[in-house]
């Protein structure tokens, strides 16, 4: 019954035949595979974790490693791999923080090239033997696909396309969609490629200013926040939630000419990601402006562009109908020759809910991020946590060559207690992290069935059933991203649809109009915001977004 569990789990991904588990060899020393776990119910429908090492050891004897990208716990300890694993976990279903790459690249490359590892003595390398990286995550898909295929890219030479396609055939079955399919994992594999093959393999790590957020065709009632990693990558923090006070309306629909030097501009610092028909940016719908009140500076490179859409229902509830967000690099979106710059995306590229293109209604038709390098004089410039051997902004990170110390990130806690309250939060919303909330108002622990709470069950059948309820809840994708949500402090000064009459201005226009049988509210709103519009200039009106121009014109709003 667990194999049949365990391969209704694995669903679209391949089983390795001969070893009967969830894994594949993406090329004869790449290994990848969903993560084992030794908790149950975990361990009823994923592969156990002394089955995984007792086949890597009948096949490889002392000759493999793992490399592991679990923030939220590996759900083994060290222990039961020997001790022979490398630690660099970041979320689920997000890409990697960039400063990683190197160090994951130089580590797989140690270990592939028998260099001395720091818990080995070197005799242990004198003979040389066919090694194999064991890379994973939960399902051994987004992340660990990003990481292997970066390691093709970077280390054997292959082209990103070929990469991608190799793990998609040996990973997934026939029909069952591409191995690496979330938009911005794949963005990143692009960011490697030309890491490797036009950089060097050099990157800067800076902080980054968004100095303001273009949005056309935002719907009503979108929450729309800027978020980065912290804690090594482990968490994603929100570092600001756009508010009513810091939304201005720019284009009221007309045609508009750009200059020149916009548009050559624009063609040098435009997403390499963008993809879609240049006809559709050329669509004549409203745009709204998003600057924050004060500098909002973020301490890495790594940019998310997070969009909820909630909709009144009653009291102090909304109901969720949209989720989406968009990761970007500073450095590889023009930051490696210019200060400043400009990332796009269109609707269609933005990551979905856990992963996949499912976003709900569409709430925008295309964003715009004009950001920049802070001055070291900046205001609200603040140098991040240093962690020993860890890398800090400003500084240049290149792949360590083969035998040199290679940092290593702290490992998650592998029972997953430390991460599951900021799990369950972005899992569930895509939101700053905190913890749901059932509709009674009591506090909800999402915490994974591997928590200390759930004893080992005494027969088959309890064990069986909880696997299948974990199995059939993990294809409940849309019912944990979109429903009802309770409102937060933080989230009430962010409009929802159809519930503009919440603001209390608002409320008094819409009361004075019913008595005086005036125009409509949504006119009023829009009379409101090209009030807000009097004074206001967009970064991209006249094309310069260069240093303290830019700066007087945001102060002067």
């Amino acid at each position: 019954m667990a194999s049949i569990l365990r391969q209704i789990v694995a669903g679209p991904r391949l089983r390795h035949p001969e070893a009967g588990l969830d894994l594949c060899y993406v090329t004869d020393n790449i290994i990848a595979t969903s993560g084992p776990s030794s908790n149950y119910p975990q361990r009823a429908y994923r592969n156990p974790t002394e089955s995984l090492v007792k086949y890597l050891d009948s096949k490889h004897g002392k000759d493999w490693c793992i490399f592991e990208f679990r923030a939220e716990g590996t759900g083994y300890p060290d222990e039961e791999v020997y001790g022979r694993i490398h630690h660099y976990p970041f979320p689920d279903h997000h890409p990697p923080p960039f400063a990683l790459i190197p160090a994951i690249m130089g580590s797989m490359n140690n270990w592939l090239l028998h260099e001395p590892q720091p818990k080995e003595s070197p005799k242990k390398t004198e003979e040389k033997r066919k090694r194999v990286a064991v890379v994973h995550c939960k399902a051994g898909k987004g992340r660990s696909g990003t990481v292997a295929c970066s390691y093709l890219i970077s280390h054997e030479g292959w082209k990103m396309e070929d990469a991608l396609q190799q793990f998609t055939e040996r990973r997934m079955r026939p029909g069952f969609g591409a191995g690496v399919s979330i938009p911005s994992q794949l963005r990143w594999v692009g960011y490697v490629d030309r890491w490797a093959n036009q950089m060097s393999k050099t990157y800067v790590e800076r902080p980054v200013e968004i100095l303001e957020l273009h949005i056309w065709g935002l719907k009503d009632g979108v929450k729309v926040a800027v978020e980065g990693f912290v804690d090594e990558g482990k968490k994603i923090k929100s570092f600001h939630l756009f508010h009513r006070s810091e939304r201005t309306v720019v284009d009221d629909g007309k045609p508009k000419k750009k200059s020149s030097r916009e548009t050559d501009k624009e063609k040098d610092l435009s997403s390499s990601s963008s993809s879609s028909d240049e006809s559709s940016f050329t669509k004549h719908t409203p745009a709204i402006l998003f600057r924050p009140n004060k500098p909002l500076i973020l301490p890495t490179s790594d940019i998310n562009v997070d969009f909820e859409r909630r909709s009144k229902t009653y009291k102090d509830w909304a109901m969720v109908t949209s989720i989406a967000h968009v990761w970007f690099n500073a450095f590889f979106e023009g930051g490696d020759k210019e200060d400043s710059g400009v990332f796009e995306a269109e609707w269609d590229t933005l990551d979905g809910i856990k992963g996949t293109t499912k976003k709900g209604v569409r709430a925008l038709d295309r964003l715009k991020v004009v950001w920049r390098y802070p001055p070291a004089s900046q205001p609200g410039t603040k140098k991040s946590d240093k962690t020993e051997g860890g890398p800090t902004p400003g500084k240049i990170i290149t792949e360590p060559k083969p035998g040199e110390p290679i940092f290593e990130s702290h490992p998650a806690d592998w029972r997953g207690q430390a991460a599951g309250k900021h799990r369950a939060a972005l899992e569930q919303e895509n939101t700053p992290p905190r913890a749901s909330e059932t509709p009674d108002g009591q506090k909800e622990n999402k915490e994974p069935a591997s928590e200390p709470n759930h004893s080992i069950f005494s027969n088959i059948g309890t064990t069986t059933s909880s696997a299948a309820l974990a199995a059939a809840s993990s294809v409940q994708v849309l019912r944990k991203g979109l429903g009802l949500r309770k409102q937060t402090d933080e989230s009430k000064d962010v409009s929802l649809a159809e519930s503009d009459d919440n603001s209390s201005v608002l409320g008094h226009r819409k009361h004075d109009a019913d008595k005086k049988q005036e125009p409509s509210k949504e006119q009023d709103l829009n009379r409101a915001e090209s009030e807000d519009l009097e004074g206001v200039q967009s970064y991209f009106e006249d094309g310069d977004r260069d240093n303290h121009k830019g700066s007087q014109k945001h102060n002067k709003a």
